[in-house]
């Protein structure tokens, strides 16, 4: 049964008109390339299964190396582009998983996308099949003709300026490009396909801020959006861990002294696994029961320390920079108040931030629950990440 989501971004043009040595969706944005960009929203969404993209033949080892480091998670297949957009893309859809139901078509050259209008557009898709972002046309329109004369004012009122994504059923835009193949049809978008085939596409409020950059100017524009867009995203985690005789107490990345430590398939640090859990949730990026599972021989024993530098460098990869991290230790016993200040220092340098960027606090539950009767302890944590666009 088809019922998953997917991802189809166009990136394999060569970006000539930015006049740049550099394919445009490697050139750097805020720090990371456009592509990346582009990606890490679709990736940020739970409810995308899969990511295809369509790359320049030239750019398909190098983005497959680049991946991992970007820090996507979502599972993504790189196709080789054809002649025009519309080769391309139909190349991209074939390669979809067959379970995909709904796919949205996105320019890679757009990475000021944001997830609401994706996720509208999802929506829309699966009422009616098929549906496109973009906004009304706001400027008056004129009809110039020889000499940059003006023929005629158009009537704007029923006009729209159309953006991506474009979201489908994947069988119905499927049937259109191959329908369009067959006759010989060249359009311009994803939905001029489906009207061609005598479909309809519902509209979809876009953004004027989803740019594409196309020219130098449009990088300039993107650049300026970027630094004065704000995101800031929250995150919560929580982890508990049972005590057991001949295991050190691990928190924060100190050991503590106490005759018990706690059981796990790592160091079992519920300080440092509270904290990894919130900076993943507030970049959307799963759990850490996803990232490390205690199926995997090769966390057994693992310095939870340094799972929290790979976590730190997925947020990172994600465009995110961590503002604060506040997290709370709950145990009846030991006293940890003379370490907290050497957790908050294994924390903050691991994750390359000034001290005062950690807080960590402990308390009891004055004897009740698992934690008051000394048979584990726990911890809970919030993080607040931020990104310019």
């Amino acid at each position: 049964m088809k019922n998953t989501y997917a991802a189809l971004i166009a990136a394999g043009g060569t970006g000539t008109r930015m006049g740049a040595r550099t394919n445009k969706l490697m050139m750097p944005l805020g720090g990371k390339p456009v592509l990346a960009r582009t990606l890490a929203v679709f990736d940020g969404m739970e409810t995308i299964a899969h990511i295809a993209v369509v790359l320049h033949p030239g750019l398909i080892d190098t983005v497959r190396e680049l991946l991992p480091e970007w820090g996507i998670r979502t599972p993504v297949t790189l196709t080789q582009g054809g002649a025009t957009r519309q080769a391309s893309v139909h190349r991209g859809l074939r390669a979809l998983p067959a379970d995909t139901s709904l796919v949205a078509i996105h320019d890679g050259a757009r990475p000021l996308i944001s997830p609401d209008i994706i996720a509208r557009t999802f929506e829309e898709a699966g009422k009616s099949g098929a549906a496109a972002a973009g906004i009304p046309v706001k400027d008056t329109l004129k009809r110039v003709g020889e000499r940059n004369r003006i023929e005629a004012t158009v009537d704007r009122t029923s006009l729209w300026q159309v953006q991506t994504p474009q979201t489908f059923d994947l069988d119905l835009i499927l049937d259109a490009h191959r329908e369009a193949e067959a006759k010989g049809w060249t359009c311009t978008d994803d939905a001029s396909l489906i009207e061609g085939t005598g479909g309809t596409v519902t509209m979809v409020t876009g953004s004027a801020l989803n740019v594409k950059i196309t020219t130098p100017e449009d990088m300039h524009l993107a650049q300026k959006l970027l630094a004065e867009t704000p995101v800031i995203k929250t995150g919560t985690g929580y982890d508990a861990h049972r005590l057991a005789a001949d295991r050190k107490l691990i928190l924060g990345g100190e050991e503590i002294s106490y005759e018990r430590g706690l059981l796990g398939h790592s160091d079992a640090d519920v300080l440092t696994h509270a904290i990894m859990d919130a900076l993943l949730g507030a970049a959307g990026l799963g759990d850490i029961g996803q990232w490390f599972p205690d199926s995997d021989p090769a966390h057994e024993g693992a310095r939870s320390l340094d799972l929290l530098k790979e976590v730190g460098d997925a947020v990172s990869g994600a465009g995110y920079g961590i503002s604060h991290i506040d997290a709370t230790i709950i145990a009846q016993t030991p006293k940890l108040a003379m370490y907290l200040s050497r957790m908050r220092v294994n924390i903050a340098g691991v994750l390359g931030l000034d001290e005062g960027s950690v807080n960590i606090k402990a308390t009891t539950t004055e004897g009740m629950g698992f934690t008051g009767r000394g048979e584990g302890i726990a911890a809970q944590a919030a993080a607040t990440l931020n990104r310019h666009g």
